[in-house]
């Protein structure tokens, strides 16, 4: 019988050419993703606002602070989820079944969000949309690697133009979701939410067949019988024991807000310690394996830094543009949610070159860890930017917005060199038996980050903007530094992976 390393290589072993030159499964995996994150950051777009805006305004009312650490908590927890989702998928229903539910999840979640109520219902639709995240996106994007031989040159290339898939739903998100809620009402603005989660699921049920054949159809490390019985007990009495806890420690006031933060950023550092552990000394991984496990520790350390500058543009950056910014500019008044589609925009304009200068740089283009150094020495720059307009304009008057483009501007140019590598060099470098499990581990990286945010915005404030910007710059300069000194080193481990 063919095992299940053989039956992955037969569905990339074939080079096709259907979408832009790349196997037509791109068409319906670039698609998917453009729908669910036109729903995704359209609702995060406005969140933080429907969350601290007052009542009267249609928001919750919630202390700004709180807030924006609630933002990094839910980021921080939609990515982590991604274990959960990756783990479904290796063990029981296979990528495509996981991307699938997950869109379910997620478009229910926005459903709840677009009904008026009350801050209980605000969290109902938190754990939908981060249990459904959690399945539908790093599972999407190991599809990505499925339809690609390894030998493929067109990989990186392919991982580009799906990237920019997802940019370009994250650019009109908020530009249309952003202005009906901020303009007309908060939950007409997460009902256009639900819609765009909708739009993706259609292409993927109605042209998965024909574009991506096997792909994704696959369990590659399934559960025996008897594991099957195990696991089940296990989650069994895992929910009991949940509910248990919180029934005594939410009425006893031990588990706070501030409690259940220092959890989740306790889980952002131990969740991927683990599962490195997990995966370097599983049976099912070879030596070469084992070395290449070794090689992705340093790089998902610098992509955590990274992560955490980039997620701020969706926290602290969404509160400097509402509160810090001159938004009546050149005859408009600007919504501060448009700046959510900055990022998007410049990747759609960046991606397309830098996909064509990787392709044609070849063998001569820069390693992984160089790729690395370079977007997290960008990153660092980025918060240097943003602390000149209180360094010399004080930090009461309001900023020109162009300073906050010009942010925005650069920490993309640096998400270019780590992001859509990141995602290529993980399928590179996963071990065959935690394939999408590796790939939740690179999304995991981004949770790390964003549950260290939650932990530091509250040390930001028009006060300490400069001190806050310059600490966080200046350690990004630093780490970028000394991956670039180890880069040989880690290249070594690589073994032959470039």
């Amino acid at each position: 019988m063919t095992d299940i390393n053989e039956k992955q290589k037969i569905v990339s072993s074939v080079p096709q050419h259907g979408f832009l030159g790349h196997p037509k499964g791109l068409f319906t995996l670039f698609f998917t993703e453009f729908w669910e994150r036109f729903s995704y950051y359209g609702m995060r777009a406005i969140l933080v606002f429907y969350m601290y805006y007052e009542v009267s305004k249609g928001g919750l009312g919630i202390a700004e602070n709180t807030a924006l650490a609630i933002m990094s908590i839910y980021g921080s927890l939609v990515y982590m989820s991604g274990i959960i989702g990756g783990w479904l998928s290796d063990r029981i229903f296979g990528n495509s079944k996981a991307v699938l539910y997950g869109g379910i999840f997620i478009m229910l979640g926005h459903i709840v969000l677009a009904i008026p109520g009350s801050v209980a219902l605000f969290f109902v639709s938190m754990v939908l949309i981060v249990l459904g995240t959690g399945m539908l996106k790093p599972n999407v994007s190991s599809i990505v690697g499925e339809i690609y031989s390894e030998e493929d040159a067109r990989r990186d290339a392919g991982f580009s133009i799906f990237y920019m898939g997802i940019n370009l739903g994250g650019f009109i998100a908020p530009l249309i979701v952003g202005t009906i809620g901020m303009n007309v009402n908060f939950h007409l603005g997460f009902g256009l939410a639900a819609i765009g989660m909708f739009l993706g699921l259609a292409v993927f049920l109605f042209t998965k067949k024909k574009s991506l054949g096997l792909a994704g159809t696959f369990v590659v490390n399934p559960l025996s019988p008897s594991e099957k019985t195990k696991v089940m007990t296990w989650i069994g009495l895992g929910a009991v024991i949940i509910i248990l806890l919180l029934v005594i420690t939410i009425p006893a006031g031990y588990l706070t807000f501030q409690t259940f933060s220092a959890i989740v950023g306790l889980l952002g550092i131990l969740i991927p310690t683990i599962y490195f552990t997990v995966m370097y000394r599983s049976p099912k991984t070879t030596s070469i394996e084992r070395s290449r496990v070794l090689a992705y520790i340093p790089l998902f350390i610098a992509s955590v830094m990274f992560w955490a500058i980039e997620e701020q543009g969706s926290t602290i950056l969404a509160n400097y543009a509402d509160r810090r910014t001159q938004l009546d500019f050149a005859g408009i008044h600007i919504s501060p949610a448009w700046f959510q589609s900055l990022n998007p925009l410049f990747i759609i304009v960046f991606a397309p070159i830098f996909a064509w200068i990787w392709v044609k740089l070849g063998d001569r283009q820069p390693s992984i860890p160089t790729k690395f150094s370079l977007g997290l020495l960008l990153a660092g720059v980025s918060f240097l930017v943003i602390l000149l307009p209180a360094y010399f304009g004080g930090n009461e008057s309001l900023v020109n917005p162009l300073w906050l483009v010009l942010s925005y501007f650069i920490v993309v140019l640096g998400e270019l060199c780590l992001s859509p590598v990141g995602l290529s060099a993980t399928t590179k470098l996963a071990p065959a038996a935690f394939l999408a499990q590796t790939m939740s581990l690179w999304f995991l990286s981004n949770a790390a980050a964003q549950a260290i945010n939650a932990q530091i915005v509250k040390f930001y404030s028009p006060e300490s903007e400069m001190l806050y910007f310059g600490v966080i710059g200046v350690i990004a300069l630093i780490l970028s530094v000394i991956l670039f000194l180890m880069t040989p080193k880690i290249q070594g481990f690589m073994k032959g992976v470039r």
